[in-house]
């Protein structure tokens, strides 16, 4: 890694204990919960929520608890009250699949109409709820707030789902959501985690019952010319994690 990558991203503490780096001169704030937030631009930054994943594998027989669109709206409150953006983006796969929103209890639809009451809300269209965003005729996507995106630039930065083979400089994505292993110990410990280079950023998911993907797995090691930083999600801050130390 050159100095000026490393210079790019050396993280800074946050009392919030989140991590500061700059992707393509931009700052980006690597939220313990998982989220982005964008200073700059007042911008909060979330993705892969599979909002009603719990209620999507009941209906094929497979019991989970049903609290899971609770529990991830719960913590992106607790980051909107947190943080005050003027704009909310949600990276796509926001929704488990094409009937989620219409699944989702009248509590939590009501909390995410709150949520983005008076602000700028952005849905970004993901593989999983592309068809329930998009749909001309859905009555429910008539009821959902905010407005439906493929992708949006955002001062140098471009905020995406999927991230690209050939990637766009200041490329912002979610979908792969990764995770870091490192031996801690004696023992194995696993967590969600941001990865960056200082040309793009991958947000960890941010759902309550999402899983996760190594880093070191070529769909995600892959993408990165260079060794990237993990940015791994603690209880109470972020740990920046050098790429040799993963397992």
């Amino acid at each position: 890694m050159n100095a000026a990558l490393k210079q790019t991203l050396m993280p800074a503490r946050r009392p919030c204990g989140s991590l500061s780096v700059r992707v393509m001169g931009e700052l980006c704030v690597l939220r313990c919960s998982g989220a982005l937030w964008l200073p700059a631009h007042g911008t909060l930054v979330a993705g892969d929520l599979h909002l009603e994943k719990g209620s999507a594998f009941a209906a094929r027989g497979q019991m989970l608890p049903p609290y899971d669109s609770r529990a991830t709206l719960a913590r992106l409150e607790a980051e909107i009250t947190d943080l005050a953006p003027a704009r909310v983006v949600l990276l796509g796969d926001s929704f488990h699949d094409s009937r989620s929103i219409g699944r989702m209890a009248a509590d939590d639809r009501a909390s995410l109409d709150r949520l983005a009451q008076d602000r700028d809300w952005v849905w970004l269209e993901g593989n999983h709820d592309r068809e329930a965003l998009t749909q001309a005729d859905g009555e429910a996507v008539s009821r959902l707030p905010g407005r439906v995106v493929g992708d949006m630039d955002l001062g140098a930065l471009f905020l995406t789902h999927e991230p690209m083979r050939a990637a766009r400089p200041g490329e912002v994505a979610g979908h792969l959501h990764p995770c870091a292993r490192v031996v801690a110990h004696g023992r194995r410990v696993r967590r969600p985690c941001f990865v960056t280079d200082g040309r793009r950023l991958i947000l960890p998911a941010f759902g309550a019952f999402t899983g996760g993907l190594n880093v070191l797995d070529a769909a995600i090691a892959g993408l990165f010319v260079e060794r990237p930083m993990a940015a791994a999600l603690g209880k109470d801050r972020v740990h920046a994690l050098a790429w040799a130390g993963l397992v």
